[in-house]
């Protein structure tokens, strides 16, 4: 009998607004205790009434993490991270709150049933019956020999990292996962949909045969379709899985299941072609990479590796096609707000070939050769044009021109300096075609409708006002109206947490001279349409009424009463953790340090 309990959830309601079922993680909390979920990761030694280990956020050689499993909450002296077991699971592997919640419902035997009838219900039955050919196709590899194994053997792969990805092979025979999946009650239909069978005159077949099968997992672990390369002259080389219900290209990248916490870790994602190119560069120790599935890069995939990081190598094949799909890659991972690069192997290899040949030290070391953005492009339309006629000259202006467009002003304005070295096209004439008559001084553009930050984006304060746009909203008119007030600011800069707010902060400082008014003209001109639509409402709408220096004094206490109240916090939480045996020393002085907190908030009230 299972011992499994199930709770209904709204999925809208739960995920959107928030948990609002309440037993749900009160029984997750309960059934997964926090000592067992972290020791996991690393070894725990008791410390008095709680544990301590090295926390796996940050690097240590003395333990710093402690972990109470009275409390069922961690703290890391070190770094400062701390939560419950869900927020640990989160951070650990990088999930969201929806997704923490269900690794440890899936791990810890606590189901967890959405409502939305028969459609979550086929979704979970597909999932079951990939799981069980994917099941089917690994045990089929296992069996010695098969050619499957010899194809894989010979690519210089190991069991180890076969079984990691698991690797599977689909035989020769016309029906021999159809009549394995009929025998575990499987429906014909559903079997058609996912691609694993198909139908003529009648008769139903194996659509994978004689392959490598490499079966595609989502990072939740559930395995949403294969890939399966022929090991025969047969066609097409690569077989894929149909889209379906649970299988869209778009929205996956293969091998992320395994590679994320490493990009996360590198803040670096190297994105490459082929299957194998993953494996390959996995197996030879290089594990911050992906790739997509046989189709352009597109928005989706590039949201889904912002999650993990801001930074996206391309290593795509060094031919016309590889190049074309890094170009429109670029673009994708550009405007997701990615910093992009592109490298391509040496000797015309892939990725494969050359971390064989090389290893995994030499591949990174080229990683460090990467293009950026614009140096990739311009340097590209370079080759494609002949810069010693006057016709490719202005071919090559023309394309390069929408390439320095795509930059801000101070980009565009470096590499405008260099390319006139390069190629003796005056800067006067690179100027003319990518700002107009004026350099920069025509017409400007109206701002596109954009969504901009507003106070009732995030939470409010009782008297309506956001605590963190107030900050920065009213720290940037007061800089504006008096260009004094930029140094004053400096020692509270951390205030502008806000992409576009730092933006605009950053800018007036490199702006800023001395008895000098900001131009508000030349700060528009180094700003994004969105950033200055920011802009213009800040100039219109917070009104300082002549009490720049009572607003300035308001907005300092505000900054030094929020930087108190969340150190007090952190310190009241540490207390709670710390051992008053083994960590006497630690107590005393977090201790003197809240009674002066609380001693200067008090005297501020």
């Amino acid at each position: 009998m299972s011992n499994k309990k199930t709770y209904s959830i709204e999925f809208g309601e739960v995920w959107v607004n928030g948990l609002r079922s309440d037993s749900i993680v009160d029984e997750i909390k309960s059934r997964c205790n926090i000592v067992d979920v972290i020791g996991q990761h690393g070894a725990l030694k008791r410390a008095g009434s709680n544990h301590k280990g090295l926390c796996p956020f940050h690097g240590e050689k003395t333990p710093s993490c402690v972990v109470s499993e009275q409390k069922q909450i961690f703290t890391c002296f070190g770094c400062g991270a701390t939560g419950d077991v869900i927020e640990f699971t989160k951070r650990y592997y990088n999930l969201d709150f929806q997704e923490a919640v269900e690794k440890l419902a899936n791990q810890y035997g606590i189901e967890i049933r959405k409502f939305g009838g028969g459609d979550n219900q086929k979704r979970e039955a597909m999932y079951e019956l990939n799981r069980k050919a994917a099941r089917y196709f690994l045990d089929s590899f296992r069996k010695i020999p098969n050619p499957a194994l010899s194809y894989m053997a010979k690519r210089g792969l190991d069991a180890k990292t076969l079984n990691q990805f698991g690797i599977g092979f689909a035989d020769a025979n016309w029906d021999s996962l159809y009549k394995y999946l009929l025998s575990e009650g499987a429906d014909v239909n559903m079997m058609k949909e996912l691609g694993l069978i198909s139908e003529s005159k009648g008769k139903c077949f194996d659509k994978f045969r004689n392959r490598v099968m490499f079966p595609i997992i989502n990072t939740r672990g559930k395995v949403i379709g294969f890939g399966g390369r022929v090991l025969d002259d047969g066609t097409p080389k690569y077989l894929n899985s149909p889209e379906s219900p649970i299988f869209l290209k778009k929205n996956n990248l293969f091998g992320l299941n395994l590679t994320r916490q490493d990009i996360n870790k590198n803040d670096c994602a190297i994105l490459v072609e082929g299957y194998m190119d993953v494996i390959s560069l996995y197996k030879a120790g290089v594990r911050n990479v992906s790739a997509s599935l046989g189709t352009a890069l597109t928005e989706n995939q590039a949201a889904m590796l912002k999650r993990y990081t801001k930074n996206v190598i391309l290593c795509y094949d060094s031919d016309g096609a590889g190049r074309a799909a890094a170009l429109r890659g670029m673009d994708i991972l550009r405007a997701a707000g990615c910093n992009v690069k592109v490298m391509h192997v040496t000797d015309g290899k892939d990725p494969d070939e050359f971390v064989k040949a090389h290893g995994a030290e030499a591949f990174y070391a080229l990683t460090k050769t990467a293009k950026p953005f614009a140096d990739y492009k311009i340097d590209l339309i370079r080759q494609e044009t002949d810069l010693t006629t006057t016709e490719g000259s202005l071919e090559f202006l023309h394309r390069v021109t929408s390439v320095l467009k795509s930059l801000s002003p101070g980009e565009a304005d470096l590499y405008i300096g260099k390319i006139a070295a390069d190629t003796h096209i005056s800067e006067g004439a690179i100027r003319m075609e990518v700002f107009g008559n004026g350099f920069g001084g025509g017409k400007k553009e109206e701002p596109v409708n954009t969504a901009v930050r507003t106070e009732q984006d995030t939470g409010r304060r009782k008297d309506g006002t956001d605590p963190v746009l107030y900050l920065e909203k009213n720290l940037i008119r007061l800089m504006l109206a008096q260009s004094d007030f930029i140094q004053r600011t400096q020692p509270y800069e951390s205030v502008f947490r806000d992409a576009v707010y730092r933006k605009i902060y950053e800018t007036m400082k490199g702006l800023y001279r001395e008895d000098e008014e900001i131009d508000v003209g030349k700060l528009a001109d180094s700003l994004e349409p969105e950033e200055v639509a920011v802009l213009s409402d800040i100039l219109e709408n917070v009104k300082l009424t002549d009490k720049e220096e009572d607003v300035f004094l308001d907005c300092v206490t505000r900054i030094r009463n929020e930087r108190l109240s969340r150190r007090e916090q952190q310190i009241i939480q540490m207390l709670s953790l710390a051992d008053d045996e083994t960590d006497l020393a630690k107590v005393e002085e977090l201790t003197r340090e809240l009674m002066t907190i609380q001693q200067q908030k008090n005297n501020r009230e």
